[in-house]
């Protein structure tokens, strides 16, 4: 009997000193500092960031400073434009290309964009206002006294309004049935209405021809008529456009009649001169 109780204690498991085993830390869990605050990796990343934080705060700094020369140009401008031209309120300008710095260092503006609104007509018997002017300008110099600007080249829309359309040719006009075409309405007493249509056409010296009138609603007495050929033979001269700028074509839409422009070394003066 004692033989094989010696022979079990030989054998026999350790409960308590596996537990404490099982449980002990490993080795290299002992060995390992215990390091407080973030870790190596975390404060590169932080410093990373801020180093970048940094060089797009200064990549910005020549951007802001870019953007306030080309607002103190654009405001400029837009003043003498108002002033040149005689519009109520000053035209939308804005200066195209970075860096605007260098562009006003040199004297020469690469791109500039004018869009004015309401420009009178002066000087005419038939004045036909432009209800809107849209410039793009391109090599735009000044004179040392402020007194022009002048561009290498430049194109141009105008929209004329139905409504200056017919003030300018004392007719209602409206867009024609045809391309090309618009509508007048004749008033003939007592209360008649007599409907005719013409083609508008662009002619040199920046005017807009109206040809082939014809009656196309009700009957038009000789005499109209001939008032009529009077009215559509002279054409209307589009005297507020700036010097240089040619007329290229007219095209009709609902709203009014589109004029194209396009021309080389364009000349905006200043009121005074």
């Amino acid at each position: 009997m004692r033989r094989m109780q010696h022979g079990h204690d030989d054998h026999a498991y350790d409960f308590e000193n596996a537990y404490a085993y099982e449980n002990e830390p490993a080795h290299d869990e002992l060995d390992e500092p215990y390091l407080p605050g973030p870790r190596p990796r975390l404060r590169r990343r932080r410093s990373l960031a801020l180093a970048t934080a940094a060089l797009v705060a200064l990549a910005l700094v020549p951007v802001a400073v870019d953007r306030v020369v080309a607002a103190r140009i654009e405001s400029r401008t837009a003043k003498a434009f108002q002033q040149g031209m005689g519009t109520p309120e000053p035209p939308e300008v804005e200066v195209r290309g970075f860096p605007v710095l260098t562009q006003a260092a040199s004297g020469t503006l690469r791109h500039v964009d004018i869009t004015a609104h309401d420009i009178p007509a002066h000087g005419s018997a038939r004045p036909l206002p432009v209800s809107e002017l849209a410039l793009r300008l391109d090599g735009l110099t000044k004179a040392d006294d402020d007194s022009e600007a002048r561009a290498r080249s430049a194109r141009a829309s105008a929209f004329l309004s139905y409504p200056d359309v017919s003030g300018a040719l004392g007719l209602e006009i409206s867009q024609g049935d045809r391309p090309g075409g618009v509508s007048a309405v004749v008033l003939l007493p007592p209360g008649q209405r007599v409907t005719v249509t013409t083609t508008v056409s662009a002619v040199s010296g920046n005017r807009i021809a109206f040809k082939d009138f014809a009656v196309t609603g009700g009957s038009l007495p000789a005499v109209a008529s001939a008032v009529l050929d009077q009215v559509f033979e002279q054409p209307i001269r589009l005297r507020n456009i700036p010097d240089g700028l040619h007329l290229r074509s007219v095209t009709t839409t609902p709203d009014g009649l589109d004029a194209a422009f396009t021309g080389r070394s364009v000349t905006f003066r200043s009121e005074e001169a």
